[in-house]
């Protein structure tokens, strides 16, 4: 499905947050000390979201008709978390131009309602660094104001220092069952922007995609999170928790094949390059 760019009305505040991140993301990393963590708290209010918007990102997403009648899908908080987010980054010694989103884990507490105003309380977590890389984590917890703490998301970013090195062996591969698959369309990056406020022009802007390294756009990680949420847990809302790591870039077009052995899950291309891995509980 294509989505009209008229969503975008609803994505000032990310437009915003973003556009400070690259402001500061432009100007030269100082030097210093890492930082000390846990940072402080970061809290918002955020009004309720558009109906409208909930709607069509919930058919992009490929959910059941009914399933999100009266919630919004927890996949979908970088759409009201990213500007508290993205204030627990200010001031980092780092080059934030380089940075990567490595993947996130969402503790599934309870529903996120239509219609109510959402608390946003975000802090930086912890700054890991080395020779190779810089690792960031930051939590966002979100909800009503009668369930703050509906849904609890980590997420995770590293800014490579230098190439090479740091991989895991392979150990045995799983028994992998196919759970469903999707298409992703070559304007799926600009489709997940308009839904999200990511407007990173990687995804939906071809030439930009070059200069960063990639054939064509890729779709955003948290668009390939969304898609294979839906496909593992179908209409039911089984899963309470769920840790993912984006592993490759998901280069557009192409189709994804959602597979899982028992509490693991991964999304792969046909060609079996594997874009995202990880675990479900309960399994």
């Amino acid at each position: 499905m294509s989505v009209s760019p008229r969503m975008l009305r609803y994505q000032l505040p990310v437009i915003k947050a973003l556009g400070r991140t690259v402001a500061a993301a432009a100007i030269p990393a100082r030097k210093g000390a890492a930082p000390s963590t846990p940072g402080r708290e970061i809290s918002e209010t955020v009004p309720p979201r558009s109906n409208e918007l909930v709607d069509a990102y919930v058919a992009w997403a490929g959910a059941a008709p009914d399933k999100y009648r009266d919630r919004i899908p927890p996949h979908m908080f970088p759409q009201w978390g990213f500007p508290a987010l993205t204030r627990t980054l200010e001031g980092l010694p780092y080059p934030m131009a380089k940075v990567l989103n490595q993947g996130c884990a969402m503790t599934i507490n309870g529903d996120i309602p239509r219609g109510a105003p959402l608390q946003a309380v975000a802090r930086l977590e912890s700054v890991d660094e080395d020779e190779r890389r810089v690792r960031i984590h930051q939590r966002l917890t979100t909800g009503p104001r009668q369930q703050p703490d509906a849904l609890i998301a980590d997420v995770y970013a590293v800014i490579p220092k230098k190439r090479g090195g740091g991989g895991k062996k392979q150990g045995k591969e799983p028994d992998w069952t196919e759970a469903g698959r999707f298409d992703v369309r070559s304007d799926d990056g600009r489709n997940f922007a308009f839904l999200t406020g990511d407007l990173n022009p990687i995804h939906w802007i071809p030439p930009m995609a070059r200069l960063s390294g990639f054939k064509r756009p890729i779709l955003h990680g948290f668009g390939t999170l969304a898609r294979t949420f839906e496909i593992i847990e179908g209409p039911d809302g089984s899963i309470e928790q769920i840790d993912v790591r984006f592993v490759r870039p998901l280069i557009m077009p192409q189709t994804v094949i959602v597979e899982r052995a028992a509490a693991q899950i991964r999304a792969r291309g046909t060609d079996g390059t594997v874009f995202l891995a990880g675990t479900i509980s309960p399994a």
